[in-house]
């Protein structure tokens, strides 16, 4: 019984949870968007339609991170560094700098020279 009693309350909170945020979506909305870009003011149906396809294009649904978290590919970046020889590192970079430089000088271009 208890068992129940705890889904029913999760399912009320979960709906509350939707309503609330269908709510805040739109007074914001109402609120920023007719006056600074003169667009149309939005109905509770719309603002929850509009968070649900934010949160399919932007967000997360929720749930534990599991390793997948923001900084993953930096572990991942670390690991396959830390695998490399140092030569093979050094080639690496070199090929990164070459790949994403936007012009400009090389940045270790004068490493091995004196000005006298």
């Amino acid at each position: 019984m208890k068992k129940v009693k705890w889904i029913l309350m999760c399912v009320a909170a979960g709906i509350a949870f939707v309503l609330v945020l269908g709510l805040v979506t739109m007074l914001l909305w109402n609120w920023l968007v007719p006056a600074i870009f003169n667009g149309p003011e939005i109905r509770f149906i719309e603002a929850i339609g509009l968070w649900l396809l934010a949160k399919l294009l932007f967000g997360r649904w929720g749930g534990g991170r599991c390793g997948n978290g923001k900084y993953a590919w930096k572990h991942r970046f670390q690991e396959k560094l830390s695998s490399m020889t140092p030569e093979e590192r050094e080639r690496f970079k070199i090929r990164m700098r070459e790949k994403w430089r936007c012009g400009g000088p090389e940045p270790h271009a004068n490493a091995g020279s004196s000005i006298d």
